[in-house]
């Protein structure tokens, strides 16, 4: 199944888990689309200053890939500097948070992956 660029879904979420400002969210393919239990395959965009709070996962996993831009990531109580070919996994269980540092654009790519779930839910 081939999806073009022009038919990703956008989302954009405002003081997304209590951070600050927008992030924007580009859908490569979305959950109900997936038969594997994933419920994000995004890029997304994090203006210079903007940030997602700290959350914690329960019951799935989540990665980020660093393509472009300069991130500060709190990484379950460590605090990091990621770059672009960087990668963060937080595992169920685990929180993390992250904010655009520096001049340019954030962009990463998340994928979410949930546990012992039917991928029909």
């Amino acid at each position: 199944m081939i999806k073009k660029k022009d038919q990703y879904k956008k989302t954009v979420m405002k003081d997304m888990f209590g951070g600050q400002g927008e992030v924007v969210l580009e859908h490569f393919w979305e959950k109900d689309e997936l038969k594997a239990n994933n419920r994000l395959c995004a890029k997304l965009q994090v203006e210079p200053g903007c940030s997602i709070g700290f959350h914690v996962h329960e019951d799935e996993e989540e990665i980020f890939i660093i393509l472009k831009g300069k991130a500060q990531v709190d990484d379950n109580g460590t605090q990091s500097i990621l770059k672009e070919g960087d990668t963060l996994l937080t595992k169920s269980g685990e929180g993390h948070d992250l904010k655009c540092i520096g001049d340019e654009t954030l962009e990463l790519l998340a994928f979410i992956s949930l546990y012992n779930q039917d991928a029909d839910q």
